[in-house]
């Protein structure tokens, strides 16, 4: 009897909890925060790799409104809702996009494809001023180009089928297409905080993997709550590039709303996160 409590006394030390859970979890033994981004960085300026994230934050959202615009005006298109792919196949198509261009370019840009998800992450002090502003200018570029390039390819039927542009639909006061887009940019922009968070990347090592997944997901299921609403922005380059390439006025009414409410929520999102779950602003330093 005595040598199997000796026996379970060796397997409790030997065989320790893999993954501690709750408070336990909470431990700062193999993971040292980051100092935050500078402000402004002008040394970036003569870098390659500074020039190469915003190259590809230019490509990634150039294709991201390719696909989307054209599945938007599938949908538009047909008579039938059930002959096409419905507002489930348009939500699926923005997050399906988005998984797939997030983990094409995590590596070189951090893959944002979205100046609030820009705006977020620079209120965080994960990158500099100097590298945000780039990214949103690339961004936006990225998605006239992609809007222009469906209008290339069928000028009557972007005009007619609206072009994917944002607006609030009718039944819904602006100040309901403002709050879904906060809400759903917050959804969104959380998302990412917690799918790149360092201190789980370096808890959990599948974390980084698998970040693109919780973020597509979000886009879709965004997408699928506010198409109804706003046609669901959530990305100012994206509603942006889609209104400029239209160009009608009803697209430009609405406009500050797609820019206003992302920002917001982006906002509360970064704070949520950095000063609720992360609590950073409150620990000590040594």
């Amino acid at each position: 009897m005595e040598g199997k409590e000796e026996d379970v006394r060796l397997g409790a030390n030997k065989f320790t909890e893999r993954q501690p859970i709750g408070t336990s979890a909470q431990t700062d033994k193999d993971y040292r925060e980051p100092p935050p981004a500078p402000l402004f960085e002008p040394g970036e300026l003569h870098s390659w790799s500074f020039w190469r994230a915003g190259i590809a934050e230019f490509m990634a959202t150039f294709l991201f409104l390719y696909i989307t615009v054209l599945t938007v005006m599938g949908v538009v298109r047909s008579p039938s809702k059930c002959a096409t792919v419905g507002i489930q196949g348009i939500a699926w198509a923005f997050g399906g996009m988005i998984f797939a261009l997030v983990y094409c370019t995590a590596g070189i840009s951090g893959g944002h494809i979205n100046p609030a998800v820009t705006f977020g992450l620079l209120l965080a002090r994960k990158l500099s001023l100097t590298r945000a502003v780039f990214y949103m200018i690339m961004q936006c570029l990225g998605a006239i180009c992609g809007a222009g390039v469906v209008k290339g390819f069928q000028g009557h039927q972007y005009e007619v089928l609206g072009g994917g542009a944002n607006v609030v639909a009718a039944g819904y006061s602006k100040g309901d297409g403002l709050g879904a887009e906060i809400v759903g940019t917050f959804v969104l922009v959380y998302t990412v905080f917690s799918a790149t968070d360092a201190k789980r990347n370096a808890r959990d090592s599948h974390v980084p993997i698998l970040a693109p997944l919780p973020i597509g997901f979000a886009v879709f299921l965004v997408h699928l709550a506010t198409i109804p609403i706003t046609g669901t922005g959530i990305n100012p380059a994206r509603s942006l590039g889609a209104a400029i390439v239209y160009n009608k006025e009803h697209a430009w009414d609405d406009m500050w709303i797609f820019w206003v409410g992302p920002f917001i929520g982006a906002a509360l999102a970064a704070l949520y996160h950095q000063i609720v779950i992360r609590a950073i602003p409150f620990k000590t330093r040594a």
